[in-house]
């Protein structure tokens, strides 16, 4: 059976570049294979004869898409190849898969879920999950967090680089109400190296809302950087947030699963 895939004619590079285009054709027989490809067979899937496609092949090793093993010289995609599909799924995929998280966590835990991404005002709820039960925390989508008196803050601080969060945690320090133990560096690092040594954050009341407690767990992608927070967030004295009660290890398991699914070989804490 012939593949669908074939190289581009002369009259179809009016608005585009052919020379690409025919690179692309070839990299697509490469990828569509099941294994890697002695050269025959890639010029056989992209319907072009070997000598030209060879020239294309040489590029794309040079380029990091396609690399050859020395020892059968059968040819495969390459490093370049598997980051541009990473960070594709990282860009494409992570909310889609957050939201899928974050119901199934809501239905094994029955309280509200909620998931964060990190803005150039720190962290903002962008979805969240209404549990089945009558007494509920409500989350609004947009929401924006404090770094140093949320859950979700926390755990980006947490993780995120010092340089990308410094500005909004002195701002916090000079105009929040803050905790004696957060109003001072050392005490802001103690915290943020205990959230990192338990995995996961927890604030009860957020410190600005009476009657709230929250925990949130860190997701990673593919670069084992922070890209989002899982929150669980429920009614003060109606959440348990034990560190190994139902909650926190549910929580856990779902952002260590997500992680997982963007690419992240971080061990769970």
């Amino acid at each position: 059976m012939k593949s669908s895939a074939s190289a581009p004619r002369e009259g179809d590079s009016k608005n585009g570049v052919q020379s690409l285009e025919i690179g692309i054709t070839i990299l697509n027989a490469i990828s569509s294979g099941h294994r890697s490809m002695m050269l025959k067979d890639i010029a056989a899937a992209a319907h072009m004869p070997a000598s030209k496609v060879h020239r294309y092949v040489v590029s794309l090793v040079r380029s990091g898409l396609v690399e050859q093993d020395p020892m059968t010289s059968r040819y495969d995609l390459g490093p370049l190849a598997l980051s541009l599909g990473l960070v594709a799924v990282d860009r494409l995929d992570r909310v889609k898969l957050g939201l899928s998280a974050i119901a199934d966590l809501r239905d094994e835990i029955n309280q509200t879920t909620a998931l964060a991404i990190w803005s150039d005002n720190g962290p903002v709820i962008i979805r969240s999950v209404r549990p089945y039960r009558p007494i509920t925390v409500n989350v609004v989508t947009g929401t924006a967090l404090h770094l140093l008196t949320s859950a979700s803050g926390r755990v980006f601080a947490a993780w995120l680089p010092e340089g990308t969060t410094r500005a909004l945690m002195g701002r916090e320090l000079a105009t929040l109400a803050l905790p004696e133990e957060l109003k001072s560096s050392d005490g802001i690092a103690a915290m943020l190296d205990q959230v990192r040594a338990d995995g996961v954050s927890t604030v009860a009341d957020y410190h600005l809302v009476p009657g709230v407690a929250a925990a949130a767990a860190p997701v990673f992608n593919f670069k084992n950087e922070i890209t989002l927070s899982i929150l669980a967030i429920g009614v003060k004295g109606m959440i348990d947030l034990a560190p190994d009660g139902v909650v926190i290890n549910a929580l856990k398991r779902s952002a260590h699963n997500l992680s997982q699914r963007l690419g992240s070989t971080a061990s769970a804490a």
